[in-house]
């Protein structure tokens, strides 16, 4: 990542440094994810959408230990792994918005909120800024090389209310305050980064 762009790395230090962990990241560009993966203070294991997994790019990812799955159902066995990390005391990291789009946390899935209430680990909030500011004159589909992308960690927080209630109404109430935390972080890190 630093010798294709510019990364500049903000609050690394508020990830935990052991124990289970989840990235909640923005998500508005292809790179977002291997931006992070590059980054990050440690290894981050991504729910990445099964069509990634096409030819070389299948056996590289599972290698990597990122983690398959099937968006057109629940998949369990997606599930599992993911949890499995949790408990292995590793970092998950989830795109709460479940694909692609503004990057702007304006409409949240609640697979998020499962994860972390059903584990406990605490979530931290990840905007990636800049990745689809200027793109590439030689791979359109790519930023411009060397072009500033701006990573912004926040402070970790808990999702459950305290209770250890897994209901649906208490998935959407941590849905809820995930969606408002991840917002007032977003909204932090446009301010310090000035974009």
């Amino acid at each position: 990542m630093h010798g294709l762009w510019r990364p500049r790395v903000l609050g690394a230090r508020r990830v935990p440094a052991s124990g289970p962990v989840i990235l909640a990241v923005n998500h508005s560009h292809i790179i977002d994810g291997p931006m992070l993966m590059g980054i990050a203070p440690r290894p981050v294991h991504f729910l990445i959408k099964r069509e990634a997994f096409v030819g070389p790019l299948g056996p590289f990812l599972r290698g990597i230990g990122q983690i398959e799955v099937d968006r057109s159902s629940a998949d369990r066995a997606a599930i599992h792994r993911a949890l499995a990390v949790l408990e292995g005391g590793g970092v998950l990291g989830i795109f709460p918005e479940g694909t692609r789009g503004e990057g702007d946390f304006a409409s949240l899935r609640s697979g998020l909120a499962y994860f972390a209430v059903r584990s406990g680990a605490p979530v931290v909030p990840v905007a990636v800024l800049g990745s689809n500011d200027r793109p590439g004159r030689l791979v359109r589909a790519l930023p411009a090389l060397r072009s500033r992308v701006d990573v912004v960690f926040g402070d970790p927080f808990e999702a459950g209310d305290g209770s250890g209630r897994r209901t649906r109404k208490a998935l959407d109430e941590a849905t809820s305050r995930i969606q408002r935390r991840l917002t007032d972080h977003l909204a932090d890190a446009r301010r310090q980064t000035g974009r």
